[in-house]
């Protein structure tokens, strides 16, 4: 991954960008955060339509599992496709070719379905999503100092809850209206619709560049001040305990994601016995809370660190104690009498684990040298994203093996519920971003509190 870090220019000056530098930033974050929002339409469109394709393609909850586990594959295969994008394209055009991407493999399946078809399709998506976040997130920061990183992380963070809160409920009307394929076309033009904002408008930010471009303001102080820092051999990053703890922890958490954005529908439905408008609508429901407990958390963290609080505490041990509650909630479920306590206790317990993703990233990024943050997120998010392969499909064949839909979905968020236990812990006692700041760059003798 050689995707160029915006480093923040050293103002020797004091020199400020222009006045309507803050409204341009916060506009562009917007239709950055609308594609975001795009993106996880399209991953949760395939829990949507999940019952429906069971039914009309003969499909078991394994093989539903299996194919929703194989978008997870190609998207971590994929993710080493942005240094490549990245060399070869402009981040206006790599950004535009995924959003044409992502609406072409939308099509496929629904001029002709089957499970070969639903296969294929799927993969090429995750094969063109999988480059996504490093990019947008270099995108995102071409516009935003490293001192204002922290709320524009966290917006882009809450896009997955977005999506299901606002996106999902449409789609749900969508299919019970004019069947699932309608859903997999209004997904293609929102996609392609994106598209004439974007082209016309999108620029890099002041503190961004672009290989061999310059950006705007300050771009050649900011490759002095990248140049002037020094890198540190990936490999000590990896295996350091921040790294590795906040990896780990955060690869358990996204199986639970992928399961929940798989699943949750069809749990809902066959497990619990809401109707199919009723799922689609309740599927935002958990994204609801962690919504709320993200931007609490992660606000109250930059605001603590910025007035000297340690970053162990507020990177380390809070996400690691959300992660915690996650697991106990999960762990707890099939032992929830109720289906409206079972919908809560899911709600809550996936909102506080949610929350750990910004937080870990923020930790990870204080030990990086500012240049290898792109590099060193990549392989972080591809260990992540790992979780997504057996998340769905270890799901599917629980469910298929249990003897009632109720007790073989419980069973299956039970065991994603103490594999986040275990990697909470392991988060817990490992994750210290000051310490091993200082391990690997001995030269700064303050830790200082960067945040992304």
């Amino acid at each position: 991954m050689t995707l160029t870090h915006p480093a923040e220019p050293a103002r020797l000056d004091d020199t400020r960008p222009p006045e309507d530098h803050r409204l341009k930033a916060w506009g562009f974050t917007g239709l950055l955060m609308l594609l975001y929002i795009i993106n996880w339409a399209d991953k949760a469109i395939y829990g949507l339509v999940a019952q429906p394709l069971s039914e009309e393609f003969g499909l078991s909850q394994g093989t539903i599992g299996f194919i929703g586990s194989m978008f997870f594959v190609a998207m971590t295969a994929g993710s080493f496709l942005a240094g490549v994008m990245g060399r070869y394209f402009t981040l206006k055009w790599c950004l535009a070719i995924m959003a044409i991407g992502w609406s072409f493999a939308m099509l496929p399946l629904a001029f002709a379905g089957g499970f070969a078809i639903l296969l294929l399709s799927r993969m090429f998506l995750g094969l063109l999503e999988g480059p996504s976040s490093p990019i947008i997130h270099t995108a995102l920061y071409s516009w935003h100092p490293n001192e204002k990183r922290g709320l524009p992380s966290a917006c882009m963070a809450a896009c997955a809850s977005i999506a299901k809160i606002a996106v999902a409920p449409v789609i749900a009307v969508i299919i019970a209206t004019w069947g699932w394929r309608a859903a997999f076309f209004a997904c293609a033009a929102i996609g392609l619709a994106w598209l004439l904002a974007w082209l016309p408008t999108w620029k890099v930010g002041p503190y961004g560049a672009e290989t061999g471009r310059r950006s705007a303001a300050g771009a050649d102080i900011a490759s002095a001040a990248a140049a002037a820092e020094p890198t540190v051999p990936l490999l000590k990053i990896m295996t350091t305990r921040t790294f590795i703890g906040g990896a780990f922890a955060c690869m358990t958490m996204y199986a639970i994601v992928t399961a929940v954005l798989t699943w949750l529908p069809s749990y809902f439905e066959l497990g619990l016995g809401f109707s199919r408008v009723e799922a689609g609508a309740m599927f935002g429901f958990p994204s609801i809370a962690s919504l709320v407990i993200l931007f609490i958390l992660t606000s109250l963290s930059d605001r603590l660190i910025a007035r000297g609080a340690t970053s162990r505490v507020l990177r380390g041990v809070v996400p690691a104690i959300g992660l915690l509650f996650t697991g106990a909630a999960l762990t707890l479920l099939p032992y929830v009498d109720g289906k409206y306590f079972a919908v809560a206790f899911i709600s809550i317990g996936y909102a506080f684990g949610a929350s750990i993703f910004p937080l870990f990233n923020a930790g990870l990024s204080e030990i990086v040298p500012p240049r290898q943050l792109s590099a060193v997120l990549g392989v972080f998010m591809g260990i992540m994203v790992l979780g997504g392969i057996y998340g769905p499909w270890l799901t599917g064949l629980i469910v298929d093996a249990a003897a009632t839909p109720v007790a073989g979905y419980t069973a299956a968020f039970q065991t994603f519920g103490l594999m986040a236990l275990v990697g909470s812990l392991i988060a817990l006692f490992g994750v210290n971003p000051e310490r091993d700041k200082l391990k690997l760059r001995p030269h700064l003798a303050q830790p200082s509190r960067t945040e992304v």
